[in-house]
Parts: structure tokens; C-alpha cells; sequence
């Protein structure tokens, strides 16, 4: 595919992966001896909300988006610091990234989280939420990358894949999202909904520990699947 631009610095970290993924058939339960390139990329892991932007909230647990958000987060971090990728957190704690002086909280919290995003090196954004909706019935994950950003759709369409690979109510297809944590870059990003915390089924698979890492090994999977694209 024409527009997908890979450096060169990426090309062993490329041909590893394949290797690795073929010869040993590691698809989930990544570990660090499976893959240790010398050169790797660098993802940026975005925990959505945080402080007092809490964001959705458990139907039955009550636990908030921004905590669930981080938790996720972290075991995304792991995964691919396991795998030899460079990783950057936006947020490594429960506290917002907004200045406790400044007038619009939820303006200058973006901004700090693009900040990094710019100053990061990275190859690529991942955004973790958690989604709700009122009708209680609506389930499954959703993956969404930016406006107009064609190689931000072609890394959803490789980590939705890879996520209805381990859960079955996992939508069909990617959306194109007009997110600010997704637009403020030209970089490939994606903001990825693990499911819904409105949903009791779905909220009880969401704050299991083996789900999470399932969850989470399935992105890892996907952005492998896209650097050798």
C-alpha cells in the first residue's frame, strides 16, 4: 500500500515481528522473549479523563472510566515494553493533566496531552476509553482514528480486527472520529472503546484482570500486524 511509510530504522523491527509472529505462532500471551528487536518504535498511550473528569462510570461497579482508562493503559504499556517497543504515558496516575490554575481545566488538560504527544518521537497514538450509552442492551469494541488520516484507519482496521479475534461482540468495521487526542497530530492514531461500562455483562468482562490482558494483547497483535503493512 502506497501511502504506508516505514522508516528504515524499522524495517528490523518489522521483519522480527513477522518472523516471530510466524515461526512460533505467538498471536496472544506476548512475551518479551518471543520479541526483543534492537530498534522499535515509539507509541504514545493516551488514558483518557482523569482528575476531575471522570468520564463514564460502572452500571453495576460503580468504577470510573478515568480508572479503568489507566488500568488498561498499563497493561497496554507492559505488553509492548514486553514486545522491545518504546512506550510514552500521557497519564500515569488517577489526577488529570490540567494546571490546577487554569480557567478552562479540560482546554489546557488536552493540550498538555498533545504536548506530549509532540515532543514524544512516537510512530503512532493509541487512546484508551471506555464507552455508555442509555439503552443498556449496546456492547462491544470499537476502534476509531482520526479525520481524513489514512494511515490512522488502516492501524484501526488492524487492531479491530484483532480484537474481534477475542471478543464476539466486537463491532464490525472501524469509524472515523472527530477526537482532538486524534486530530492534533498527522501521526496514525486511534482511539480504542474496550466496551461498555453501561452494559452490566460487558462492564463485568471490562474489570476482569484475564480480559484486560486479553484485550490489551489483541491491540499489541494489531499494531504488530500494521507495521508489516
Amino acid at each position: 500500500m502506497k501511502f504506508f511509510v516505514i522508516k528504515k530504522r524499522h524495517l528490523c523491527f518489522v521483519l522480527c515481528a513477522i518472523l516471530v509472529l510466524v515461526g512460533l505462532g505467538v498471536y496472544f500471551g506476548l512475551t518479551a522473549q518471543a520479541y526483543q528487536p534492537n530498534l522499535s518504535p515509539t507509541v504514545v498511550i493516551d488514558a483518557g479523563h482523569g482528575g476531575t473528569d471522570g468520564g463514564a462510570v460502572g452500571r453495576k461497579t460503580g468504577i470510573t472510566e478515568s480508572e479503568i482508562n489507566l488500568q488498561y493503559a498499563q497493561t497496554l504499556k507492559e505488553v509492548l515494553q514486553n514486545l522491545g517497543i518504546n512506550v510514552v504515558m500521557t497519564r500515569t496516575d488517577l489526577n488529570g493533566l490540567y494546571s490546577p490554575f487554569a480557567s478552562n481545566k479540560k482546554k489546557d488538560d488536552m493540550e498538555k496531552r498533545k504536548r506530549i504527544i509532540e515532543e514524544s518521537g512516537a510512530d503512532l497514538v493509541v487512546s484508551v476509553h471506555m464507552n455508555a450509552f442509555p439503552l443498556s442492551s449496546s456492547r462491544g469494541a470499537q476502534v476509531f482514528y482520526g479525520l481524513n488520516n489514512q494511515r490512522g484507519e488502516a492501524l484501526a482496521a488492524s487492531v479491530q480486527t484483532r480484537l474481534q479475534d477475542v471478543s464476539a461482540y466486537a463491532r464490525e468495521g472501524v469509524k472515523e472520529g472527530d477526537f482532538y487526542i486524534l486530530n492534533c497530530t498527522s501521526l496514525p492514531g486511534i482511539l480504542v472503546e474496550f466496551g461498555f461500562l453501561s452494559n452490566a455483562e460487558e462492564e463485568a468482562l471490562l474489570v476482569s484482570e484475564d480480559y484486560r490482558k486479553q484485550m490489551c494483547d489483541a491491540v499489541a497483535l494489531g499494531i504488530l500486524n500494521f507495521y508489516e503493512m
